[in-house]
């Protein structure tokens, strides 16, 4: 993945052994790669070693990362590891997505994929 990268989660009903209910996508705006990791929306620090183990440590420290304001990116514990790291944690003006549209585009889609997956088989 290239160093922009884009970091949204988007809510889901909790299944399987450990009860993920979210999905952490992170798409790198110049390579246009996508990464879609189960998570758990309610826990940031979980979920940051989730970041931490699966980007950061194979792709390199993003110079940038643009979030949409969710709770999850604007905590302090962020804010804190990404001045630690010497990088940037940007966020999306208010009611202007398309600042973001590359991750938008991709939580359409997985969002999507999911709801048709999840209703395979029950018609």
């Amino acid at each position: 993945m290239g160093n922009h990268q884009h970091g949204v989660v988007t809510g889901l009903f909790p299944g399987g052994k450990e009860n993920f209910n979210g999905c952490l996508i992170i798409v790198d705006k110049f390579g246009k790669s996508v990464r879609c990791l189960p998570c758990h929306k309610e826990d940031t620090e979980i979920d940051t070693a989730l970041f931490w183990n699966n980007i950061i440590s194979t792709c390199k420290v993003p110079i940038i990362t643009i979030s949409d304001r969710d709770p999850k990116f604007t905590s302090e514990f962020w804010t804190k590891l990404y001045n630690i790291l010497g990088t940037k944690l940007a966020f999306c003006k208010l009611y202007h997505p398309q600042t973001d549209g590359l991750a938008e585009r991709m939580i359409q889609t997985m969002e999507h994929i999911l709801r048709r997956f999840c209703a395979y088989g029950t018609e």
